[in-house]
């Protein structure tokens, strides 16, 4: 009943969002008048309750309103319902030969706006939802206690979920498979199957993305296999990530020398010395590259470093474990502030235009790091480095060096554009919060 509701109650709102934005855009549109547009000869809500039909429908499709999905994954799924809504209408429109009775301008409008908006609204909408316990779905989930930990602080951080851990009264379960025989497996797939409607499995390969992966079935001898690919690999998705890449930095040069202006003087005030700082990294194919940063530290650094680290030798078994100093003395008070803003890799975008990098990637390496990528390292070295990464959304400087390295093989493997989008918008927040940061 609980589920029912809420799910009624969402999808009411959902309605009247597109009304809503219905009357938004034709406010928009009808005061464009001013900017030599054409005359706006404005229609009912009526008229166009076929276009929210469309987008109601293809929503309901993607299941939104079915599964509870995480704020990405969902985002994902409006703005794919949009684009499809949107070229559905215009092809209806064309076929019926009544695209001249409505403004082309107006549904542009009417679509970006939602593709804008929805996510936003929604997002806003759950908060509110799922503030009330009542409408929080309880879940069991079963597997080693490393695995439920895992589950219980992703449905404490994770409030967009609407999900809390429940042992004895629970509404879905979760059966993680790590370190579980496989009979122990069927074994919880009957007993639950036939009490619960929700049931959850997590794969015992933890490396791959099934998410993106297709299933394929073979019916006569009852299995099913699932498609993975090494997405990186693909020559298709190598040419999608470098025009994308060259794209955004020509959009965003502008602003970056706008801001190099600042930087600079800023830099030249606060120390003596270059602005600019070089350094050779590795690159694809094991191939070491200059990288340009804004220079963050002193000129007498390393003078500097030996004596800080005579008096504070725990610093070298920091830097063991996280190649980092915990309080580095080489670094200006201008570097500080680059630093914690991420604003010294700024120049890196000339890197991404030369094609030594990309704006999404794993670390670029240094030099003296590369035996210590142990494993990982042709596998990493695979790909071009990125400005940001998966690491650096995950954590930043409070991971290990290994568990950076597993954080980057496993965003190889499992690429999308969406992904490098999500990770690019990510990043914009853990700058501002300066999460991570050293």
């Amino acid at each position: 009943m609980k589920k029912y509701l809420l799910n009624f109650i969402i999808i009411m709102i959902d309605i009247l969002f597109l009304v809503g934005l219905f009357y938004l855009t034709l406010f928009i549109r009808v005061n464009l008048h001013g900017f030599h547009i054409s005359e706006f000869n404005a229609f009912l809500l009526s008229d166009f309750s076929f276009v929210i039909f469309i987008i109601f429908s293809l929503l309901y499709y993607e299941k939104i309103y079915i599964f509870r999905y995480d704020f990405w994954q969902e985002t994902q799924k409006i703005l794919k319902s949009f684009i499809i809504g949107f070229l559905m209408v215009l092809s209806l429109l064309t076929l019926t030969k009544t695209n001249l009775e409505y403004s082309r301008l107006f549904i542009g409008v009417y679509f970006a706006l939602g593709m804008l908006l929805m996510p936003i609204f929604k997002r806003y909408t759950k908060k509110i939802l799922y503030s009330f316990d009542f409408f929080k779905k309880r879940v069991l989930v079963i597997g080693i206690e490393e695995q439920v930990n895992i589950f219980k602080k992703e449905f404490e951080n994770n409030w967009y979920l609407g999900e809390k851990y429940s042992k004895d009264n629970f509404d879905a379960v979760i059966i993680s498979s790590k370190d579980m025989p496989i009979e122990r497996v069927n074994q919880l797939l009957v007993k639950y199957l036939d009490t619960n409607r929700d049931l959850y499995v997590v794969p015992y390969i933890r490396d791959i993305n099934f998410a993106n992966s297709n299933i394929m079935e073979y019916s006569n001898i009852r299995h099913n296999t699932i498609h993975v690919e090494n997405k990186l690999l693909i020559q298709r998705n190598i040419l999608i990530k470098n025009g994308f890449d060259k794209l955004m930095v020509l959009l965003l040069f502008p602003f970056f020398l706008l801001l190099h202006i600042a930087i600079s003087l800023a830099i030249k005030l606060d120390s003596k010395g270059s602005v600019w700082f070089k350094q050779h990294r590795l690159g694809k194919d094991d191939i070491d590259f200059e990288v340009y940063k804004y220079r963050t530290m002193y000129t007498n650094g390393d003078e500097l470093l030996k004596e800080y680290l005579k008096k504070n030798p725990n610093e070298i078994e920091y830097y063991e474990k996280f190649h980092k100093y915990k309080n580095d003395p080489r670094i200006t008070k201008v570097g500080k502030f680059l630093r914690a803003t991420s604003l010294d890799e700024l120049p890196q975008l000339i890197n991404v235009l030369k094609g030594d990098m990309s704006l999404v990637g794993p670390r670029p390496y240094m030099l003296n790091e590369s035996d210590k990528l142990k494993e990982y390292k042709d596998f990493i070295l695979k790909v071009k480095p990125g400005i940001t990464g998966l690491w650096q959304v995950s954590g930043r400087n409070n991971l290990t060096f290994k568990e950076r390295n597993e954080l980057e093989v496993w965003y190889i493997r499992n690429w999308s554009l969406w992904a490098d989008l999500v990770i690019l918008i990510k990043t914009i927040k853990v700058v501002f919060y300066k999460v991570g940061a050293r």
